[in-house]
């Protein structure tokens, strides 16, 4: 892909790292709550989820909605993939795989539902990612992005403690004023841009990380799940996303 800030190399060395990558999606998995209220409202049908590997969302969709989900991504590592799809007793046609480069691929057909979860921060140009989405979707059609927020607690961890992925992400990007402003100069319709979530912060390298750093992250993620249980607050400083939601 051009103009993005990672490359085959990282994904392939960024997956083959992790562990336990095949667990089964839980019915309450990070945003369903979002997820529940745009396709009851929206009568949403078909979804493709865009830079998605190993598929997550797209087996959430499929499994707990019922929906026809494809998953999209320039990077497909088949035995993960297989591997979750069993965790979550599916099979390989539940699901539609298109491995491709966004920049180069052209639709053969359009989704309800287009969706990316991590994947827009990846780029540096923020509204040409997003319009490379709307190539995806219907007219009249639901646009769900969301990306990290590492422009409060949580970006402090990770400047911090793991400089190398923070420096894979576009922190401009990061802006809900923003999202918004690019989504209405690309002809978007009732736009929705906010900060998710009440405080989480994490390491993506947490496994090579030093025992007192594990304790230092993990004493912070305890303190602000009190603080925001006490003060139930979204806010740039605490709040681990931002969202996006947009119709065409």
């Amino acid at each position: 892909m051009s103009n993005d800030l990672t490359d085959k190399q990282f994904w392939a060395d960024y997956w083959e790292s992790k562990k336990g990558l095949a667990f089964p999606v839980p019915a309450n998995y990070t945003f369903h709550q979002l997820f529940k209220q745009v396709i009851n409202k929206d009568n949403i049908k078909t979804a493709v989820e865009l830079g998605g590997f190993p598929g997550y969302y797209a087996i959430f969709l499929k499994k707990y909605f019922g929906l026809d989900t494809t998953l999209f991504d320039f990077f497909v590592h088949e035995p993960v993939l297989n591997e979750v799809l069993t965790a979550n007793q599916l099979t390989r046609q539940d699901i539609g795989v298109i491995e491709g480069d966004l920049f180069k691929y052209q639709p053969e057909q359009q989704y309800d539902l287009v969706l990316s979860c991590g994947l827009i921060e990846h780029f540096n140009d923020t509204k040409d990612i997003i319009a490379r989405h709307l190539t995806f979707l219907k007219p009249g059609g639901t646009l769900l992005i969301t990306l990290p927020n590492f422009t409060g607690a949580n970006g402090w961890v990770q400047r911090k403690f793991d400089p190398d992925n923070y420096s894979k992400h576009n922190i401009s990007s990061m802006n809900p004023k923003l999202l918004a402003q690019v989504s209405r100069e690309l002809g978007l319709k009732d736009v929705q841009s906010f900060h998710y979530g009440r405080f989480s912060v994490w390491l993506e390298n947490k496994a090579r990380q030093r025992t007192a750093v594990k304790a230092l992250v993990k004493a912070i993620w305890v303190a602000g799940k009190v603080l925001t249980k006490i003060i139930p607050v979204e806010s740039k400083n605490l709040s681990p996303y931002i969202v996006l939601i947009a119709k065409k």
